[in-house]
């Protein structure tokens, strides 16, 4: 067998082994670092002097001086059939629904379809430093398989699942309890822990599942305990109205979902900003994770997430773009949001924190820090390289910043697409800016 062959990269290197919120000694930061990655997995990061000198002669090395090298982001909650009609107007969340986002998924039956808007999707979020997501299909079967195939071909560790809908939406939207939960688990059989695919049951939200159907999801959750489960939970006032009227014996809106099976690790609910202290005190006990998704919450006007409350339940939190009802496929844009969000609250959200939310702190969300979300010798090698240098105002400002806090706040405030210079899966580069 031969030996992997081992790859060099340079750049200033960071990650993190804590949430900065609660460690002052959240990160690591080597100003001039070295990765090293080999057959996929990170092999070490360091100083470039320390780790330089023990290279294999004949390594080679990738020298991106002057540029940030950082894990890959991870996007919690997403809509990837929604692509195409991001950017819509509507005067709230459940006249959008109705007006363009079930539309818009209708076609996603048709294979052909459903793949070109993988493909699509996928390379924009590349082009944006996303390497992981946890993506809702629809609900058809076909787009999940477009969507795992898409990715497969990328090796991307992705997260994706076939949304469940019996009630209270179009009947060219409508499966039946009994078979959205034989195509459920034909779809976790077919996919989940293949390559690097991961299955995520996906009951869209409860008011569009029947209690039939809430429950068989919750039998396969129980039944298939190492998949995902991701639904939206308390995003809109009026969506929560709606909840207590088809659940009146339920507490909450979450106390529905856990009356179901569903608070669990490795379970992602979009949105969380309608919940109360008991709800954010219960998804902590149960390690039920909120996806913060702040561009979103702003566009549909749903209401503004509330940082302190979840940080002092002990919640745990990742940030999300949310699109099609996000307005940006980048985590930089979403950061940007987040920090205006958590500054109308009375929270301050420093950049250091948003990147950890947008990276380790994502893949605890997930029950996937070992995998993904740092440079531990053993991950998996998805990682990025921002330029600090990439638009003019960007190059202008962080040339003058005193600090790491200052330049990561330069990229989360000025940054896009544009400050991705290049995206790496599994250690192979799967996208580089044309002017890297």
């Amino acid at each position: 067998m031969s030996t992997p062959q081992l790859q060099a990269y340079r750049a200033s290197l960071l990650h993190f082994h804590a949430d900065p919120a609660f460690s002052d000694s959240a990160h690591t930061w080597h100003e001039d670092g070295l990765l090293l990655v080999a057959d996929g997995k990170v092999q070490a990061a360091g100083d470039y002097a320390l780790l330089h000198a023990s290279l294999p002669p004949g390594t080679e090395l990738h020298d991106y001086s002057g540029k940030l090298i950082l894990p890959g982001f991870i996007d919690s909650h997403l809509h990837y059939p929604q692509t195409d009609m991001i950017g819509s107007p509507a005067p709230g969340l459940l006249p959008w629904l109705e007006n363009y986002t079930f539309p818009t998924e209708r076609p996603f039956g048709d294979a052909a379809h459903a793949a070109e808007v993988a493909e699509f999707f996928l390379d924009e979020l590349l082009r944006c430093g996303t390497t992981t997501a946890m993506v809702y299909c629809t609900v058809h079967a076909e787009s999940v398989d477009a969507f795992f195939n898409a990715s497969e071909r990328r090796n991307l560790r992705m997260v994706g699942g076939k949304v469940l809908m019996d009630r209270n939406c179009p009947e060219f939207l409508r499966d039946t309890a009994e078979s959205g939960a034989r195509d459920t688990e034909a779809l976790i059989q077919r996919w989940h822990q293949r390559g690097r695919a991961l299955y995520a049951i996906t009951p869209r939200f409860a008011p569009t599942s029947t209690d039939a159907q809430m429950g068989l999801a919750g039998e396969l959750a129980r039944a298939y305990p190492d998949t995902f489960i991701q639904t939206h939970a308390a995003e809109n006032q009026d969506e929560c109205a709606w909840v207590r009227s088809l659940f009146p014996q339920a507490r909450s809106y979450m106390d529905v979902y856990d009356g179901y099976g569903m608070l669990r690790p490795r379970s992602m609910y979009g949105h969380c900003v309608w919940l109360d202290q008991q709800d954010r005190v219960r998804m902590a006990e149960t390690g039920a994770a909120a996806a913060f998704c702040p561009t979103s919450n702003l566009f549909l006007g749903s209401g503004l997430f509330d940082v302190a409350q979840a940080d002092s339940a002990g919640m745990l939190v990742s940030l999300a773009s949310d699109v099609g009802g996000g307005t940006s496929f980048s985590m930089l844009q979403t950061m940007n949001e987040a920090y205006k969000v958590a500054r109308l609250k009375g929270s301050y959200l420093p950049a250091l924190r948003m990147f950890y939310l947008a990276t380790l702190g994502a893949a605890r969300s997930m029950q996937l820090e070992g995998t993904i979300g740092n440079f531990a010798a053993g991950t998996e090698a998805d990682f990025i390289v921002l330029d600090p240098q990439a638009t003019p105002l960007l190059q202008r400002r962080s040339s003058r910043s005193n600090s790491l806090e200052e330049l990561l706040f330069a990229f989360a405030l000025l940054g896009d697409d544009r400050a991705v210079a290049a995206t790496y899966a599994a250690g192979r580069r799967v996208h580089a800016r044309e002017a890297a």
